[in-house]
């Protein structure tokens, strides 16, 4: 898919992420919306996966260890076919299938129940491992968050995989700088990132996580890494595409009201308009 395209797609989930939060007066907008260009890479170029039959027996697999941001796998999976784009009005409602974190049992598309923070790495690395000692070669993919990585059990997950040499797996980090309680260099800092994980044994890459071009290269990298498991520092932009959102801790886990979404929804149709113009 041309970067155009995909950016286009980024638009429409980042429409989906605003408009699922606002219906269900909750959740988590501002790291679904920094993210989104990452989830839509991986669902509409970089992975293995069918809507029709989602649990292909091939399929890559992809955990959302930060799962508190599911608006933004829901409605990248809605966007791709897995399930309607309108069921996404229905989010943390009574009845609906599309919890407030992530449910393998019920979301056609979704292949681990996450949300515990640090616990879906370990999760990935299972799923990578047992890749391995089946001969199967699918590939798996996990995305964290920045704030997350103060958790210790990221760190025995990463030991783990850098030691068993799991090159088919991938951690991405969205690193947008911003945690419930402020800045994550002020909270706990993780930092240097990348240091770290090269310390376990991980080929690290730094990208942009908005540039469509510097993800498919480091993707492409992840692929032709051999012998270790590929860590891609996401550098993000926390509520990326609404204008009150950007850069701002307020919104890691607020919905808007009616005025703000008529905004947000003007800054995502702008963007819209203007990316058709090219």
């Amino acid at each position: 898919m041309e970067n155009l395209e995909l950016q286009k797609k980024a638009n429409e989930v980042r429409k989906g992420i605003v408009t699922a939060v606002h219906s269900a007066k909750a959740g988590h907008p501002g790291g679904s919306l920094s993210a989104a260009d990452v989830y839509t890479y991986l669902y509409f170029e970089e992975m293995n996966i069918d809507p029709e039959n989602p649990k292909m027996e091939g399929r890559d697999r992809f955990v959302l260890s930060k799962g508190h941001t599911a608006p933004g796998l829901y409605s990248t999976l809605a966007n791709r076919g897995f399930f309607p784009v309108e069921d996404l009005t229905t989010l943390r409602k009574l009845g609906s299938y599309l919890q407030g974190h992530p449910d393998m049992k019920h979301i056609p598309g979704v292949d681990m129940s996450s949300g515990s923070l640090g616990q879906g790495i370990s999760a990935a690395v299972g799923m990578a491992l047992g890749a391995k000692m089946q001969g199967k070669d699918f590939r798996v993919y996990t995305l964290l968050g920045d704030g997350e990585l103060e958790e210790g059990q990221v760190w025995e997950a990463s030991m783990f995989a850098g030691h068993r040499k799991l090159d088919n797996l991938v951690v991405i980090v969205d690193n947008n700088g911003l945690q419930i309680d402020g800045k994550i260099d002020d909270v706990c800092s993780p930092y240097p990132i990348d240091k770290k994980f090269e310390a376990f044994n991980f080929h690290v890459i730094n990208v942009d996580a908005h540039d469509f071009d510097a993800l498919r290269s480091a993707f492409k990298e992840a692929r032709e890494t051999k012998g270790m498991p590929t860590a891609i520092i996401a550098h993000s932009l926390k509520g990326k595409g609404v204008s009150f959102m950007e850069g701002s801790v307020d919104w890691h886990g607020k919905a808007p009201n009616d005025e703000q979404y008529a905004v947000a929804m003007a800054d995502l149709e702008r963007i819209g308009e203007e990316l058709c113009q090219k």
